[in-house]
């Protein structure tokens, strides 16, 4: 398709017949366009950090005998089958073997001479890529390359002895070989076991047998994946399920569901103009993974643990996941049962006034709220609208461990525009790192997070919340990217963790560092953690 004419259809931006062909392919309409360039113009809406959370403000320590009643809790309500499994699993591996590729495709063409040459000078990628390809046989998929590149008629072996790496990064990261550049990440081998190589998916099958399965031995899990990715998926499952089973004495339920094209948003350019590519296409991104809220509120699950596709263990080390996410469970049953009474409490006729000041209370010294001045001697009936409006809501318990300095976001207290402070997740892209003060309580947050939640979607009636009732618009995240060697902004919804549950009741537990074994790059699962017992 050539560059196009275009028409101006509003000031916010330039539309072509062209342009609505490819909105209508995607399910997105001119208006919903319209909206997120007005967006790209008004730019981000900075969130205003009042401090960081810490022990005894904001975030809990648990001791060892309240974790016992807490485990008890969890396991009761596992048992009765309460609980669900929620891994955003659509990332494709790409990012893991940026550097592996860069050496596919440039001037060294894998040669160890003029890789070793740069890494001397100080190239971050050569210096990973001499690091991969001397561990190599490390790796879980290493005997799937091996056999792969065998049946092409090339040794592996060989090919590290000549010191000749262009075919090996070649079969393991395009179609001709395990196809690693595009596959998801959930499938790619992250752990080698005696009997076979694992995938990150496999690990959450597994880990999920742990905490999530019932009396009747089943362990319900969700994984959102993209449409084009259902094939993949289907095929493993059915490869891995009756192993995993027998193996585990299990039965898995086991969903899918979309991220859908139509919650992408489009690119524009520096001066807020649609994004177009070399043939006048239209660009879009994906828009984060708060576009996932609307997949959570489809689920119709009770109470829900949310993870990462990439942090996960091999089984033997499961032992400290295994416990902190019961723990966590437990808590969030413990809380949820006692806002449910008082929610009940106030429900009843006459109403009772030390239940309100009791309510009140939890209010004030257990979720942070600030209420009016004067609100204790407002008509019972006033202070019990606004408990009532305040406590039902969805409610999340979220682990944190201690910040050694990962990129990510953390746990604060946020001040609103109404003077209120609310305990949430926020990332460095939400707050003015310029402003001075913003960036010292920044900066000084002892805790991270490591995304390990656990959520109660359903009220005290077992009716589901509408769960973008209680998201933040205006918690959109507005970026800077590049796309063929040009810059753009991007525009990704209120993630889920931060603004998609910015109005939820929110709780934080620190949990050990042990449990955050995040995959980032292909490198990590060199780490002692990731590699056989």
């Amino acid at each position: 398709m050539g560059r196009q004419t275009v028409r101006k259809v509003t000031d916010e931006g330039v539309l072509g017949p062209g342009d609505l062909l490819q909105l209508k392919a995607r399910g997105i309409t001119e208006a919903q366009v319209r909206d997120q360039l007005r967006l790209f113009r008004q730019g981000s809406n900075w969130l205003t950090l009042d401090r960081p959370c810490v022990i005894k403000d904001g975030v809990e320590k648990i001791s060892a005998k309240g974790a016992d009643v807490l485990i008890d809790l969890q396991r009761e309500a596992a048992r009765e089958g309460r609980f669900t499994k929620f891994v955003p699993a659509s990332g494709v591996g790409s990012r893991m073997f940026s550097f592996v590729f860069e050496y596919v495709s440039g001037a060294a063409l894998g040669r160890r001479k003029e890789i070793k040459r740069d890494a001397e000078r100080g190239h971050k990628g050569a210096q990973q890529f001499l690091t991969f390809i001397d561990a190599i046989s490390q790796f879980a998929f290493f005997d799937d390359l091996k056999g792969v590149m065998s049946e092409n008629s090339l040794e592996l072996e060989q090919m590290l002895k000549a010191k000749e790496y262009g075919d090996i990064a070649r079969f393991l990261l395009s179609e001709a070989g395990l196809d690693y550049q595009n596959i998801p990440k959930a499938l790619v081998k992250f752990h080698r076991y005696r009997e076979a190589g694992r995938t990150a998916f496999e690990e959450h099958l597994v880990e999920a047998v742990q905490y999530v399965q019932d009396r009747h031995s089943r362990a319900r899990l969700h994984f959102t994946i993209l449409p084009e990715q259902a094939g993949q998926f289907s095929r493993l499952v059915g490869q891995v399920r009756p192993i995993l089973e027998e193996r585990h004495g299990s039965c898995f339920t086991i969903e899918f569901s979309y991220q859908l094209p139509s919650s992408d948003t489009v690119a524009v350019d520096l001066n807020n103009q649609p994004f177009r590519e070399k043939e006048g296409r239209l660009l879009f991104r994906p828009g984060g993974h708060g576009a996932l809220l609307r997949n959570l509120n489809s689920l119709g699950a009770d109470l829900v643990y949310i993870k990462n596709i990439d942090n996960v263990v091999p089984e033997h080390l499961m032992g400290a996941t295994t416990l902190w996410k019961r723990i966590l469970g437990g808590y969030l049953v413990k809380q949820a049962s006692q806002i449910n009474a008082y929610l009940e409490g106030l429900d009843d006729a006459p109403l009772d006034r030390r239940l309100v000041r009791e309510s009140a209370a939890f209010c004030r010294e257990r979720l942070g709220m600030i209420f009016p001045q004067g609100f204790g001697r407002w008509p019972m009936l006033k202070q019990k609208s606004v408990l009532q409006r305040g406590l039902d809501r969805p409610l999340r318990v979220c682990g944190v461990v201690r910040n050694e300095g990962e990129p990510g976001g953390g746990p604060f207290w946020v001040r609103w525009k109404d003077g209120s402070c609310s305990r949430q997740i926020v990332e460095s892209s939400q707050v003015n790192l310029d402003l001075s003060d913003q960036r010292k309580i920044w900066e000084s947050a002892p805790f991270f997070n490591p995304v390990d939640l656990v959520c109660s979607l359903r009220d005290r009636k077992g009716k589901k919340f509408n769960l973008d009732r209680y998201s933040d618009k205006k918690s959109y995240l507005i970026t800077r990217k590049s796309h063929e060697g040009r810059d753009l902004k991007a525009l990704e919804w209120p993630g889920l963790w931060n603004g998609g549950m910015a109005r939820w009741l929110t709780f934080f537990v620190e949990v050990p560092i042990e449990t955050f074994n995040p995959v980032k790059t292909v490198l990590d699962l060199l780490r002692p953690e990731h590699q056989p017992g």
